[in-house]
């Protein structure tokens, strides 16, 4: 399957991919980030799936969510007759359950069902059973009971049988996971489950405050952010994948199950946005447990109930998403030094305070602590919002984020009523604003750089106006416009920064596709330099690039038309939210 060719069901603690060809070919549980026991995504059969389709047809004829919610229902339409299978992961009581449920639509189809269950990535074949009728793995700490409606036949260290279904049929199947350690968990009844599941969806998308253009598109960004969030610690996972490239046989493959401030951080802006409080403040809860201690001790990105230690490695039995090693898992970037996040998370909870949070006192001492310290380090050269692993530089978009920083602890004093040395924020506000645009501005070319004296830009430049950086109508935020898409836009789609020999800024070789979010960043820059027009038709070509069920990746290759990293990226789809919401708004004012 192409990455664009899976849809995400999900129960707010983990989530599945299920392909177009009916193979639910990554699972993790009981978290997000716990190892796999269905991984065929990231190396081939053996590593584990589960397919359900009829016999001898592979792609679906169409699947859509069953409307606002995450229930997945795929129909093959042949020659006998036309079958719906539904997959959906119901809200969680004790254990994780999948349920897919075969609908026989019209006529006679004969289905086929085969399972490998693969424990830790793929790398441990279970020791399997039947029970009482049941099938039961187990391996280590793992433990599955699958609930069948058919007999399924062993062998070859796989499941399989084929049935038929007939119209008016519905034939369900439970997946349900629990430690190895504890007795077998209760039987959900999956058809009472399904309806729980749609009331839970709709009953959460009917709070959208959402109205405006393209509410099709925002809804479902929505409810994949919320379907990213893990439910008991309220902390948003990037994306429920690891190791999927941003280049087709690349090594540029990261580990995204886990909680990134930055992410997070425009996540809440965006679902505040929407009218989701509730969620903000989950989050700001999740954050202050988080960062909770010595503020130089603060991290990028923790696991998702705020662990801190995320060794990287690589698991060298995977061959990787066609063929594109290392498979990896941890992330490295949790020890780097990004200061770009101190400016996103104390933003983000201005926002959220503006669109009705409730004030924190514990959550205004903790960020007044914590700004402090960063009073003292703003200055420091950094890896910056990409996480580069070359060399340590100034980084423009970080230094501006600094400001950012700076500027929201003013606005949280004069316009939120909060107690803080106003001055003193105004002060180290002002100085970094002088240095950027001293040090961080061409005046030849008239635009702002990557980094201190580079050449090179960064699509993150995008960012100056819209954080208020700069008014949209300065030449320099003009300049700085129309150079990125001169120098960094293919096809019609920006790139992070330029990629060369002569440029080893990240420290990585190869390519990569366009970075999606910095295409929604032009179109939001577009719009407030003036250029509506050409801002609704880029944001609308984007839009464009959703799968069949309105799903982003982290990255586009425009020469292959295909969707490249991780998937689905929540980085993504904020943005897809918030240049909706912000198209909208200029429109307004025009």
């Amino acid at each position: 399957m192409r990455i664009e060719d899976y849809a995400l069901v999900g129960d707010m603690q983990s989530a599945a991919l299920v392909g177009r060809d009916g193979s639910i070919d990554w699972l993790c549980l009981p978290r997000f980030d716990s190892p796999s026991c269905f991984t065929r995504l990231l190396g081939d059969e053996h590593n584990g799936f589960w397919r359900l389709a009829p016999a001898g047809h592979e792609q679906a004829t169409r699947r859509a969510y069953v409307e606002d919610t995450l229930i997945l229902e795929t129909v093959w339409e042949t020659p006998t007759g036309a079958v719906k299978v539904i997959d959906f992961m119901p809200p969680r009581h004790a254990n994780p359950d999948l349920v897919r449920i075969v609908e026989g639509l019209s006529g006679t189809v004969e289905m086929t069902t085969e399972i490998r269950i693969r424990f830790d990535y793929g790398r441990i074949v279970p020791w399997v059973r039947r029970r009482n009728g049941h099938l039961h793995a187990i391996g280590g700490p793992d433990s599955v009971w699958i609930h069948s409606p058919v007999p399924l036949r062993g062998g070859d260290y796989r499941h399989e049988a084929t049935f038929t279904v007939t119209a008016g049929q519905r034939l369900p199947f439970v997946f349900t996971w629990h430690p190895s350690h504890q007795p077998q968990p209760e039987r959900i009844d999956p058809l009472e489950q399904l309806a729980e599941t749609r009331l839970l969806w709709e009953e959460w998308v009917s709070r959208c405050g959402h109205r405006g253009r393209w509410r099709d598109a925002v809804v479902r960004s929505l409810i994949t952010l919320k379907a990213l969030t893990y439910s008991p610690t309220g902390g948003i996972v990037a994306a429920p994948t690891t190791s999927l490239p941003e280049h087709l046989g690349g090594v540029r493959n990261w580990d995204y199950r886990y909680c990134w401030l930055r992410d997070a951080s425009m996540t809440l802006d965006a679902l505040t946005g929407a009218g989701y409080v509730e969620e903000a403040d989950a989050w700001r809860s999740w954050l202050l447990r988080a960062i909770a201690g010595r503020p130089e001790d603060v991290q990028v990105l923790y696991g998702v109930a705020g662990e801190r230690r995320l060794p990287e490695m690589t698991l060298d039995w995977l061959s990787g998403y066609e063929n594109s090693t290392p498979v990896r898992i941890g992330n490295g970037a949790a020890t780097q030094l990004q200061l770009d996040i101190y400016g996103e998370f104390v933003d983000a909870l201005f926002q959220a305070r503006k669109q009705g949070m409730p004030p924190d006192d514990h959550a205004w001492a903790l960020v007044t602590k914590i700004m402090e310290f960063f009073e003292h380090n703003w200055d420091q050269p950094d890896e910056g919002l990409w996480e580069v692993r070359g060399p340590r530089r100034h980084f423009v978009h970080s230094k501006v984020m600094a400001w950012v920083a700076a500027d929201r602890m003013v606005r949280v004093i004069e316009e939120l009523g909060r107690r803080g040395d106003v001055e003193r924020w105004r002060a180290l506000r002002d100085r970094i604003h002088a240095e950027v645009c001293d040090k961080g501005y061409d005046p030849e070319r008239n635009t702002f750089t990557q980094s201190y004296g580079s050449r090179e830009l960064d699509a993150a430049l995008l960012q100056i106006p819209i954080v208020g950086f700069l008014p949209s109508d300065d030449p320099r935020v003009i300049g700085t416009v129309e150079a990125i898409e001169r120098e960094l836009m293919t096809d019609g789609f920006v790139l992070r920064y330029p990629l060369a020999e002569d440029n080893p800024v990240d420290g990585l070789p190869g390519g990569e596709g366009a970075f999606l979010a910095c295409s929604f960043w032009l179109a939001e820059a577009r719009a407030m330099i003036g250029r509506h027009d050409d801002a609704v038709e880029l944001f609308e070509r984007l839009i464009a690039l959703t799968n069949d069920v309105g799903l982003l990746a982290e990255e586009y290759d425009p020469r292959t038309g295909r969707q490249l990293g991780n998937f689905p990226q929540a980085f993504t789809h904020i943005h897809l939210i918030r240049t909706a919401q912000a198209l909208a708004g200029y429109a307004g004012q025009r």
